[in-house]
């Protein structure tokens, strides 16, 4: 079980940039980023070339970034923008630093959508950044992100991690956090799993875990007896999970679902499509559903105002049977109250469409025919 020295939210915008920014100006020795994707827009652009900066200073640097997650987000790009990207990135590795695409062992993994989905930024200060964001213009100008920043012995465990996702982790860059602290007196649970490491031949297909996350996200829901709030990109859990949520409705748990609107993701809609899908049985499970028009990209669970998880988990398939997704936990107030607040800001947005029985009924007749023909292909989507 890691510890925390400190711990401080970054749920507003501009305060996580600066931060990360921040950090990297302050590394000395080492420098690890892992993301899902990265735009190659002022946000990446700006964050390439601290990075860059930081590895001519001396500093040695390591960007893991998922093959997958580039060539989904790749589309948001022209094509003059993913020829600079692999430009900046070239430049970075010739300057002496690492950059990584992770892609799974087997090809069918990486036919299906297999990769890593973790968001940590570590460096020799003893700083670690953990949580949501992703480096783009979405991430930091549009949607709801949360990443908190902590010291201590959990930024030993969140680098040993990286090790599982294509990073190249030095050991003298672990022996340089220490593993136990005096003054880490904040517990935390680290909850992580790269499904693609336990698969066999057939990759995702017919496998069902164990996955360490979605377990834990589980006896999570189920513990829950006053109340129930979670955040996620789209909600559109595997099938485990979901029972999980519409049966602790059902036995009188208070839960709130805040995601995404169908009009936050320009390019489809088709993730919202696979989150209404589950929309009959939520409702009808008594389940109060939200969807931001602006987009909510924070992973949060929150049980009975009393033990919160946050992190990169989304609540879907491919968070259980195809990305590497990891989250912490804690009852501890100085991590729970954080996560008080954002609820209650959620529920004040007016951003934050409340989908009812009654306007659900309402749905105009092709839509409701489109959600129930290509809902049945939810795992894809």
């Amino acid at each position: 079980m890691p510890s925390a020295v400190t711990f401080a939210p970054l749920w507003d915008r501009a305060e996580e940039w600066a931060h990360r920014l921040r950090h990297i100006r302050e590394a000395r020795r080492f420098l690890y980023l892992s993301a899902f994707y990265l735009e190659y827009d002022r946000y990446g652009q700006t964050l390439l070339d601290a990075l860059l900066e930081a590895q001519r200073r001396g500093v040695t640097v390591q960007l893991i970034l998922d093959a997958f997650g580039q060539t989904l987000g790749g589309v948001l790009m022209t094509t003059a923008q993913r020829r600079a990207l692999a430009d900046h990135c070239r430049r970075l590795e010739q300057a002496g630093a690492t950059v990584v695409h992770y892609r799974p062992g087997a090809m069918i993994q990486r036919l299906s959508g297999g990769g890593q989905h973790v968001k940590i930024q570590v460096s020799d200060t003893g700083e670690v950044l953990f949580g949501s964001s992703n480096i783009t213009a979405s991430s930091f100008e549009g949607w709801h992100e949360y990443s908190v920043t902590m010291t201590g012995p959990v930024a030993r465990t969140l680098l040993d991690s990286l090790r599982h996702i294509g990073g190249r982790v030095d050991p003298a860059h672990l022996d340089a956090l220490p593993p136990h602290d005096d003054r880490a007196d904040l517990a935390l649970d680290y909850w992580f799993c790269n499904p693609n490491l336990e698969q066999g031949w057939h990759g995702a297909f017919g496998w069902t875990g164990p996955n360490e996350v979605t377990q834990q996200i589980i006896r999570m829901v189920d513990a829950a007896r006053q109340s129930l709030r979670i955040t996620s990109f789209y909600f559109k859990p595997t099938p485990p999970l979901l029972r999980a949520v519409i049966e602790a409705a059902r036995r009188g748990v208070t839960v709130e679902v805040f995601h995404s609107h169908r009009d936050a993701l320009p390019t489809t809609d088709l993730a919202w499509i696979a989150a209404a899908s589950t929309y009959e049985a939520l409702l009808g499970a008594g389940v109060r559903v939200f969807e931001h028009r602006a987009g909510e990209h924070s992973k949060l669970v929150l049980v009975d105002d009393a033990w919160v998880a946050f992190g990169s988990y989304n609540c879907e398939d491919a968070a259980h049977d195809r990305l590497a997704e990891a989250m912490l936990a804690s009852r501890d107030p100085r991590v729970v109250v954080p996560a008080l607040e954002i609820f209650r800001q959620l529920a004040a947005d007016p951003q934050n469409v409340h989908v009812t029985p009654e306007g659900f009924r309402q749905w105009p007749r092709r839509l409701r025919a489109r959600v129930r023909m290509l809902g049945r292909f939810k795992w894809w989507m």
